[in-house]
This record gives C-alpha cells, sequence and structure tokens, in this order.
C-alpha cells in the first residue's frame, strides 16, 4: 500500500499520536480521501471513539465516517470520554485496555507461561483497584518476611512498653532529619508508626524506595521504633541449587526496528551465527546449542513515544514496523523457540504490567515465537526465566547514588533483593493497579533478564544468573543530549553452568 500524500499522512500520525494513539496504515489512507478541514474533525471524533484502546484500526475510522454520512455513532459521549483520558498515578487510562485472548499452560509441554497479565487485567483506575493493588502487594511481600521475623501488629504498638520488636510494613515518606539521622513511615494494615534509622543503618534507610515492603526490628520507646535492622523479603542464601540445562539460552533485548539507528549490519552477523553461516566449527556447534531465545521488549521504535521521534523512524507507522520486525525474526532459524516480551516502545499500553502483543501484530511473527507479557515468567524445559523490560531501572539509578547506567545488572540485584520488580509507585515507570500485583517476584527464578537500558551486564546473585541485555540500535539524539553510551549488539547465551557474551557490533 502507497499513501500518496506523504506530508498529509504523516501530520495524520502526529495528530493521533498526541492524543496517545498509534494508527494503522488503511486507516491513514482513508483519512487521507479527505478534504484537509474535514480530517481535524474526523480524527477528534475517532479519538473518542477509540477511548481506551491503543491502536485506531480502519473500522474505527469508517465508524466516524459513516456516522458523519447519518449513521449513529457508536462512540462514547465527551464526559465520558474525557473522564477515562485522566491520568492516574501514571496509568494512561481509567479503564485500561482488556486483552480476551488467554494463555493456556500445559503441563506436558516445554515451554510454560506461569505468570503474566495477559487476558487477566481487570483495572479500571478505581480507588478499590489501589486499595486491592498494594494489600496484594502487602500480602505477598510481608508472607516472605513472616518466614524470618516474628512481627507484631503496628495497632499493638501503643499497647506496649518500651521493648524490643519486630514489625512488617510499606515504607512511606522516607526523609533525612535535621540530626542527620534518616527517618520513614511504616505502615501495615492495623497503623503507622515511625522509624527512626541511625548510624550505618542510615546509609540503609536512605536507600529505601517506598512503597516496598520490609521488616524492621528495633526498640519501641512508646513514640516510634529506633531501628537496629532492616530486613529486605530477598531471595534465599542458596539460591533453587538447579545446575547444568544441557541446552543454552540466548538473551537479547531493544532491537528497535523501525528506528533509523536500527543496526542493520549487527543484526544480520548475529543473524548468520544463529544460522551456522558464520564462524568456524566451534561456533557452529555453539550456535547449536542455543535451543532458545528471548527478547525482552521494545521490539519495535513505536510511534508518537517521544516528541519529534518521527524525525528517527526509518518506518513511520506502527503495522509496516511490525511487519519489518516479523521478516527479521523470521530470518532466524526454525529450530529456536522464540519468546517475545512487549516493552514501553512497543503496542501496548504504558502501565506495567503489559499484556502481550495484541493479535493483529502477533499474528504476522513465524510459528515458532511465543508472545509473553511485561513482566512474564516462563518455564524453559524446567528452567525458570523471570523477563522484565527494566524500566523500573531507571527509578533505581536516580534514587541510588552507587547504581549507573555502566552496571545495570546492579540495579536489577536490587530488585531481587526487594523480590519486586518495579518496587517504586508513581516514578518514571507507571504501575497500572490491578487487583493482584503481578510484579512481585514470588518464585525465584533461574534467570532475571531485563533491558531497557540499552547497555550490558550479568551478575550472578544466590543462586539466580541476571543478565540486561544490550541493544540493536546505536545512540539516538536524545542519548547524546543525555550522555547516555549504549553498548549495542552484545547476546549473552547461558546454560545453567556456563554464560558467553558474544558480540555482534
Amino acid at each position: 500500500m502507497v499513501i500518496k500524500d506523504v506530508d498529509t499522512s504523516r501530520l495524520i500520525i502526529k495528530k493521533f499520536a498526541l492524543e496517545g494513539f498509534n494508527v494503522q496504515p488503511k486507516a491513514i489512507e482513508m483519512l487521507s480521501s479527505l478534504k484537509p478541514g474535514e480530517i481535524d474533525r474526523v480524527i477528534s471524533r475517532v479519538c473518542q471513539l477509540c477511548a481506551g484502546s491503543f491502536i485506531v484500526t480502519e473500522k474505527d475510522v469508517k465508524k466516524v465516517l459513516d456516522g458523519l454520512n447519518g449513521n449513529r455513532c457508536t462512540g462514547l459521549n465527551r464526559r465520558k470520554t474525557e473522564k477515562m483520558k485522566k491520568h492516574v498515578n501514571g496509568v494512561n487510562r481509567e479503564k485500561m485496555e482488556k486483552i480476551t485472548v488467554k494463555n493456556s499452560v500445559n503441563l506436558t509441554q516445554p515451554i510454560q507461561v506461569l505468570k503474566d497479565v495477559s487476558g487477566k487485567s481487570c483495572c479500571q483506575g478505581k480507588i478499590e483497584d489501589f486499595v486491592a493493588y498494594f494489600n496484594s502487594r502487602y500480602e505477598k511481600l510481608s508472607s516472605i518476611l513472616r518466614t524470618r521475623v516474628n512481627p507484631v501488629p503496628i495497632s499493638a504498638l501503643r499497647r506496649l512498653k518500651s521493648q524490643n520488636i519486630e514489625v512488617v510494613g510499606i515504607v512511606n515518606d522516607l526523609r533525612e532529619t535535621s540530626n542527620g539521622n534518616a527517618m520513614f513511615e511504616l505502615e501495615d494494615k492495623t497503623g503507622l508508626v515511625n522509624v527512626v534509622a541511625t548510624g550505618k543503618l542510615k546509609d540503609v534507610a536512605m536507600e529505601l524506595l517506598g512503597d516496598e515492603v520490609i521488616a524492621v526490628s528495633g526498640m519501641w520507646n512508646g513514640r516510634c521504633i529506633i531501628a537496629d535492622r532492616i530486613t529486605f523479603p530477598d531471595l534465599p542464601v542458596n539460591g533453587n541449587g538447579k545446575k547444568g540445562w544441557g541446552f543454552y539460552i540466548a538473551f537479547i533485548s531493544d532491537t528497535h526496528f523501525g528506528s533509523t539507528t536500527f543496526m542493520n549490519d549487527a543484526w544480520q552477523r548475529f543473524v548468520d551465527f544463529m544460522n551456522c553461516e558464520a564462524g568456524n566449527e566451534k561456533a557452529h556447534k555453539l550456535a547449536e546449542s542455543i535451543k532458545y531465545l528471548i527478547v525482552a521488549g521494545d521490539i519495535v521504535d513505536g510511534v508518537g513515544v517521544y516528541p519529534n521521534q518521527e524525525k528517527e523512524l526509518s518506518i513511520t507507522d506502527i503495522y509496516s514496523q511490525y511487519e519489518f520486525a516479523a521478516e527479521q525474526i523470521e530470518k532466524l532459524p526454525k529450530r529456536l523457540k522464540i519468546i517475545l516480551s512487549p516493552g514501553n516502545h512497543d503496542a501496548v499500553r504504558q502501565a506495567e504490567p503489559q499484556p502481550k502483543l495484541p493479535e493483529e501484530f502477533a499474528s504476522l511473527f513465524p510459528k515458532n515465537v511465543i508472545h509473553v507479557g511485561n513482566p512474564a515468567l516462563v518455564t524453559l524445559d524446567g528452567v525458570k526465566v523471570q523477563i522484565y523490560h527494566g524500566r523500573s531501572i531507571d527509578d533505581l539509578i536516580s534514587k541510588i547514588p552507587r547504581l549507573s547506567y555502566e552496571k545495570p545488572q546492579e540495579a536489577m540485584v536490587e530488585l531481587l533483593k526487594r523480590r519486586h520488580l518495579s518496587p517504586a509507585y508513581g516514578k518514571r515507570s507507571p504501575i497500572a493497579p490491578e487487583k493482584e500485583d503481578y510484579l512481585v517476584i514470588e518464585d525465584v527464578p533461574d534467570v532475571l533478564h531485563s533491558g531497557h537500558v540499552h547497555t550490558f551486564g550479568t551478575a550472578f546473585y544466590r543462586g539466580v544468573f541476571v543478565v540486561n541485555s544490550s541493544t540493536w540500535q546505536s545512540q539516538t539524539e536524545f542519548q547524546k543530549k543525555m550522555n547516555l553510551n549504549p553498548m549495542p549488539g552484545i547476546v549473552s547465551i547461558y546454560n545453567g553452568e556456563t554464560a558467553a557474551r558474544l558480540k555482534f557490533a
């Protein structure tokens, strides 16, 4: 399909992007055929009709055009539409898109999706949703902590005299006092108490992100707790003990297909390696031993993700970006099982947890591709892999001075300590208040895999292989302004015993 008026099509894409929508090529073609004075009116009506969705389709435009020609439009009334456009703590729309495609888990299959919001989202951004979400977070993490401490309810403290106690709660309102100590509030279902951390423990307290669940041990003096220990949910010291799988898993992320900075040559070298068309016999044997490939989000560059993005796009509509992405994935060998998870540049809601790609995009990819949400916990022949795009890494690095983008694996270790993939609520990472907190790390994984920050790093933490995948995009104009230096074209592979780093850029 060719749209004759390129300037008009770009204008249409930009107008929809400003309203938070991506638009299909056929819809653009229909709108381009209108008179200039009619386009804005139709776009406005389409945005009303599509409130709560993400993609504007040809059918949506046709409904509006039919309505203008005398048929009654089925769109939402203006008051309801405006209400649904409001932002609630970073959640793009009060009424979240419900994905109807359900995950089926067959225990006899080598690949199982154990945890994924796809097909289960019921968030509408109501007060009850926030209450249920934080109750879920508290219950899941406090149950882990109760295996290590013996907490008393915070409401019971007022009946106690000065004595050593333990409490579990959610962190609020962290601050530094005038005498150089750290003070924060700790809240459970029964009440709220102030906690003071002094000396070396102050440094630990000042790295608290807020909204995380911790245990505090210390002296209750009748007014506050003078802490002597802060306990995170953390992983068991011995991990899960699984060793040696007999096959490799390859980890990549942030391909950004459709960007002018996509590194096609590096990608082609990776494709040649995987197809055993490059390197020596040793390289061929290594490639043949890779059974699974996991992509941790930002499959395409997206449209309207940031201001003036269209200047850095080689493909300017979202559907064509996914067509190109599917063509590139098709080049990889069919023996591979490929797991694709979305990121903040992909055509799903921005708020986490994100559902898997809609069927209109997922259906473009070859049959050896399995689509999951973000985050997703999967097992591959019994190996548990926690996939998370990694947007909350920005929050950790901005809060904790000792962390940096040059060593993203260290921020990921902090997520494992807190047993939560996005501990800080309402920061850079928007979180949808689902009735269940899908971001809690309940099961100890064998691997935690992220991306997002375009740098590379690996680590082992209590038996878990931690890998932050590289990107396939060279430095963007935004990264130049922020002095962020990507580490492109690096692939990590791991088999439970040996981790290897392969560089293609």
